[in-house]
Order: structure tokens, then C-alpha cells, then sequence
């Protein structure tokens, strides 16, 4: 087994050899471990049609820049194999300088369908489609099309779905699936087994997430994308919409904890990268929590004459964030399921509402009882107030979980409504808010309860 040179040290392929047999998702699962240099000298070596396989797989991470590291006629013939798709994906993450130097090693018939799938905006249905569909004309017979998919599967990505367009317009008119022409007799028509409604399509700037909608609604294997005439440009696949979902959904999860979305694995991203991705929202983060710095100083003076009330402080603020915590994340998955329209929002509220109350009053009749059995079984001392303390912490409770219930749900339709993703509604960011309003009310009801007593 030879041995690859790379700067500063170089490779044993010796200790690779199992992976020249192994499948591709245990090689990329190797890979991803390995360093840039070293996986793209394993690259290098792996006989094409496998480093092709590889690359197709959405799980390798920094995909692009091994493909920029490999050799200049080889990372051409891999770009060429690929599916249009993950290669349009894996050129998408690069910057233009790279991007235009890697579509100069492949020919213009190779290079033209990834230009037009790199012209569409991320996210969307044209972003994820591929150009290797199968097609006849809708005169076909069962016999032809039979034909014309043995000579082209090859090149095409699924064959479960064969789409007949119009001879002349070449509008899509029908799909008929494998399972459909396959019981049918070789010289009937195919659009003879065709269903008699239109097809199921969607256009290229759709949304993923609403392909996502349809392909699960219909049980669909893959959905037509066309334009405003009819005419076929791609398939979005089931598989291509899991792995984009599956990615949306990782970037969302981060976002939630304010952390900025990235695909890259864990122990992949550099020092620097991890540090810009977090640095922001805690910045962010920290700056906001002066709030309740300044809403704590202007309560100085009840601060002072009632020292106890500092006590409840920490179970006041986790309270209120962890109730404004759960709706948000029960929102945006309701949100990104469709299950609600930003016209829905008042509904919401009303449902919000005495949901909160009830949370609040669960929450506050366990404060009080615990005041009352600490103040009994002589744990501590509250002083000779400590019912109107109990009665402090357990309505302030109430008034704190539904507002940070309430916050909680309507901030996604807010940031939806200004065209932000909701899932940028952090549960830090949440639990912040909220902390800021919950000592506002929290000395507010103790100002009212305790006037003429301990305030």
C-alpha cells in the first residue's frame, strides 16, 4: 500500500485499507474524524465510482473543501458523478472564489444544471430539486417507456416516477409510477394507467418546508417542480427533504439555545468559528440582563426593608423564564408544522392565557406551602409576616408564568410577522425578558401586599 505525501507529514494509506471495501457511510463516518489533509489524500486514492458515493452522502462534512484540496482532473470527475443536487449543496456552502474554481473543472454540459440550481435561493424547492428525472412524451406506450428507462437509469436519480409531457409544450400532463407501468400491456398507452387528476407540483421558489407538507400529506416518493407553464424542472425526492429538514431542524435546535445555526459537527468546528457562533447571543444576552440590574436598583428602598423578599428572587425569574420557555417551543414546532397561520395568534393568546393562570397558581400554591412548612417545622425564620411573604410569592408567581407564557407564544408570530425565522426566539433570549418583567411584577404585588407591614 502506498503512502500519500501531504505537507507538513504525510499519510499511511496502511492504515486506511479497510475502508477501500467499506461502505460509503462508514467512510464518511471515518472521514469526518479525520483532519482536512488526511481525508482528502483518502479521497484521492478510493476508486472513483466509491469517492463519488462518498461525496453524494450528505453527512460528510466539509465536503467542499475536500473537494478544492484534491487534485484538479480528479475533483472534476467526482463533481461530474455526483447528483446534481448534493453537488449544487456542496457548492452552495463554498465561497464564489472557490465555487467558480471548482465549476471550471468540470465541462459545460456538467457545469449549466448546477449554475441554474445555484441560482436558487436556499431553502427553497428549486435549492433542493434535481434535474435527473425521468420523462417521455405522453404518446409513449408501456413498451417504449420501459425502453427509454432501461437505457437512462443510469443517469437518473430515482426511476419510481416517470413523467409524461406534452410532445409539443412539453407541459407536465401526468405521473405514473413504476408500480403503474409495470402492470400495464406494452403497447397501451401509459396515460391509460395514468390517475385522472392533475399531478401533485409545486414551483421553484416554494418553500421547503411546505414540499416537506405535501410529500407527507400525499405519500409522495418525490414531487414535480415546474414553472408558470407547466413545463418540468426538477424532482424535489423524499430523501432530499429529510436530510434538509434534518439540517433545518439541528440549526433551529441551536438557535433555541442561542448558539448561531451551523451544519458543521461538533468537534469539526474550529476554536475561532465556535467562538463567533456564540459570542453574539451572549453578548446580546448579557447586555439585556443589565435590565434586571435597573429594575432591581429602582426597587433599592423595598430591597432594604425587606430582605427576606430576596430570597424568592431566583425561584421568581427561573419561573417565569421556564413557563415563557415552553410555549416558545411549542410554538415554533406548531409554526413549522403549518399547524398554525400568523392569523392565528389571538387564538393562541386566549388559549395562553388562563393556561398561564393555572401554571401560576400551581406554582404559587407549592411556594406557599413550602414558606408555611419551613416557617412551621422552624427551618427558618420569615418573621412575624410570613403569610403576607406566602401570599406575596404565590400571587406574584401567577402573574409572572402567564406573562412569560403569553411573551413566550406571541414572540414567534412577532418575528415571523418581521420575516425573522421564529426559531430565533431563544429560550435564553425568553427567559431574559422575562426576568426583567418578572421582578417588576414580583415587587409590584409585594408593594401591594406588604404596604403598612414590612413595606
Amino acid at each position: 500500500m502506498d503512502t500519500i505525501r501531504t505537507a507538513p507529514g504525510a499519510v499511511d494509506l496502511v492504515l486506511f485499507a479497510d475502508l477501500f471495501d467499506a461502505h460509503a457511510a462508514d467512510i464518511v463516518t471515518r472521514l469526518n474524524e479525520e483532519d482536512a489533509e488526511t481525508a482528502a489524500a483518502v479521497l484521492a486514492h478510493l476508486p472513483l465510482e466509491r469517492a463519488i458515493d462518498v461525496f453524494d452522502r450528505p453527512e460528510l462534512a466539509r465536503a467542499g473543501d475536500l473537494l478544492i484540496d484534491l487534485p484538479h482532473e480528479r475533483a472534476g470527475e467526482i463533481l461530474k458523478g455526483m447528483a446534481d443536487d448534493r453537488a449544487a449543496d456542496v457548492l452552495r456552502a463554498l465561497d464564489d472564489e472557490d465555487r467558480s474554481e471548482l465549476l471550471k473543472r468540470v465541462d459545460f454540459d456538467s457545469a449549466w444544471p448546477l449554475k441554474r440550481l445555484l441560482a436558487y435561493p436556499e431553502g427553497t424547492a428549486g435549492s433542493l430539486m434535481s434535474t435527473e428525472f425521468v420523462s417521455v412524451p405522453a404518446t409513449y406506450t408501456v413498451a417504449e417507456t420501459l425502453r427509454h428507462i432501461r437505457d437512462v437509469e443510469r443517469t437518473r436519480e430515482t426511476v419510481y416516477a416517470i413523467h409524461a409531457l406534452d410532445p409539443k409544450t412539453r407541459a407536465l400532463l401526468r405521473v405514473v409510477t413504476l408500480r403503474e407501468l409495470i402492470i400495464g400491456e406494452p403497447e397501451q398507452p401509459i396515460l391509460d394507467l395514468a390517475p385522472d387528476r392533475e399531478p401533485i407540483t409545486v414551483r421553484a421558489d416554494v418553500d421547503r418546508e411546505e414540499v416537506a407538507r405535501l410529500i407527507s400529506i400525499h405519500d409522495l416518493l418525490s414531487v414535480p417542480v415546474v414553472n408558470e407553464r407547466q413545463q418540468m424542472l426538477g424532482i424535489v425526492t423524499v430523501d432530499d427533504v429529510i436530510d434538509a429538514i434534518l439540517a433545518e431542524g439541528s440549526e433551529d435546535v441551536q438557535k433555541f439555545g442561542g448558539v448561531e445555526g451551523t451544519t458543521e459537527p461538533y468537534l469539526g468546528t474550529g476554536f475561532f468559528s465556535m467562538y463567533r457562533k456564540r459570542v453574539g447571543w451572549l453578548g446580546v444576552l448579557f447586555i439585556s440582563e443589565m435590565l434586571t440590574a435597573s429594575a432591581m436598583q429602582h426597587f433599592e428602598n423595598e430591597l432594604e426593608k425587606a430582605v427576606v423578599l430576596t430570597l424568592f428572587i431566583p425561584l421568581i425569574m427561573s419561573s417565569g423564564g421556564n413557563s415563557g420557555s415552553q410555549a416558545t417551543s411549542l410554538l415554533i414546532r406548531a409554526l413549522a408544522l403549518g399547524q398554525l397561520r400568523l392569523r392565528d395568534w389571538w387564538r393562541v393568546a386566549l388559549r395562553e392565557l388562563p393556561v398561564g393562570v393555572a401554571l401560576g397558581a400551581s406554582l404559587g400554591v407549592i411556594g406557599m406551602v413550602r414558606i408555611a412548612a419551613w416557617q412551621g417545622l422552624g427551618i427558618f425564620d420569615y418573621g412575624p409576616h410570613w403569610e403576607l411573604i406566602g401570599l406575596t410569592v404565590g400571587v406574584g408567581l401567577i402573574g409572572i408564568v402567564t406573562f412569560g407564557s403569553l411573551a413566550g407564544s406571541m414572540l414567534p408570530f412577532l418575528l415571523k410577522r418581521l420575516g425573522f425565522d421564529p426559531a430565533s426566539a431563544s429560550a435564553p433570549f425568553v427567559a431574559t425578558l422575562v426576568d426583567v418583567t418578572g421582578l417588576i411584577i414580583y415587587f409590584s404585588v409585594a408593594l401591594l401586599i406588604l404596604r403598612g407591614t414590612l413595606l
